[in-house]
């Protein structure tokens, strides 16, 4: 069963992530697909964030539903960094593509830190959601600090 579960979610992987590298007739295409996957991230999780920080009122339902949606859309920008998409403006260092394997680690962190974030804000329970805000926010730094032109 296990593996049966580890193959429908490969192929559903591969339907959605194969598609959208297909899409990307020029690299301008490509950098706006990631910059918008990015941004729509950024604000859910930043609203997220501002509830864990006192900046916002916290609201549980809310809380959930924008780290739902981040949760979701941080599964997408990654093929926008496909080969040969280093080129244009865009604030992406060329060492995401000179070293991808470490770039697609911290995507993947990325995307570990952003689901415990979800687990923690279905919960509900605010001391959960800002330990978990805190490490996706650190996930989130590490990769600017290395592949993220200021």
């Amino acid at each position: 069963m296990k593996k049966l579960r580890t193959f429908v979610f490969a192929a559903f992987a591969a339907c959605v992530v194969i598609p959208a590298s297909a899409q990307f007739a020029k690299v301008e295409d490509a950098i706006k697909y990631r910059q918008s996957a990015l941004f729509v991230m950024q604000q859910n999780f930043g609203r997220v964030a501002g509830m864990a920080s006192g900046k916002i009122p916290f609201d549980a339902k809310v809380a959930a539903e924008s780290v739902a949606v981040a949760e979701f859309v941080a599964k997408l920008p990654w093929a926008g960094f496909g080969p040969g998409m280093d080129k244009g403006e865009s604030k992406a260092k060329p060492e995401i593509w000179a070293n991808k394997t470490k770039f697609d680690d911290y995507a993947s962190k990325l995307q570990t830190e952003m689901a415990k974030l979800n687990v923690a804000a279905k919960s509900g329970n605010l001391d959960a959601i800002k330990a978990a805000v805190n490490a996706t926010g650190g996930a989130c730094k590490s990769c600017h600090d290395d592949f993220r032109n200021k």
